[in-house]
């Protein structure tokens, strides 16, 4: 119950600096995703039980974004689903998976729309922007998790299962 507590705490808290404060301060292509690291960090520490939680992050995503409903909901769902399969053969308290997680998530992430996006909607200049901005957004959420994943407290949650 704890953990739950935590973890909205720790939601509402990305949500509400990705939302308001990052778009303020920070140009685009250098803000960090911080919903995507918590979906990380979900892939590799929870179970499968915690999906649904990983696909309305990425709904409400959508919903602050102005982009399509689900796009970012499918693919962090996608995400997910692949890092929790991937977490029972890998050592999953290591600071570094943690950081290789959140870069290659980032990359599929914008595949993944991408993809969505050529097979369902017609908008031709959006393909340019994502590509664009792929590899810096990767990086800035690399970045990002490694100073997340350095601070004591949020390196121990969900230690004790």
């Amino acid at each position: 119950m704890i953990k739950i507590l935590w973890y909205a705490i720790l939601v509402f808290a990305a949500l509400l600096m990705q939302v308001t404060l990052f778009p303020a301060h920070i140009a685009d292509p250098f803000k960090p995703n911080l919903l995507i690291i918590f979906v990380v960090y979900m892939g590799l520490r929870e179970g499968v039980a915690w999906g649904a939680l990983a696909y309305i992050l990425g709904l409400i995503h959508d919903s602050f974004s102005g982009l399509y409903l689900g796009l970012n909901g499918f693919s962090y769902l996608i995400i997910f689903l692949g890092l929790t399969m991937v977490a029972d053969r890998l050592f999953t308290d290591r600071r570094s998976l943690m950081i290789l997680g959140v870069f290659s998530s980032t990359i599929v992430n914008g595949l993944l729309n991408l993809l969505l996006l050529f097979l369902f909607s017609s908008a031709q200049g959006i393909y340019a922007t994502l590509l664009e901005s792929l590899v810096p957004q990767a990086l800035v959420n690399a970045l990002v998790a490694s100073v997340i994943f350095t601070v004591p407290p949020l390196a121990r949650i969900g230690e004790a299962r």
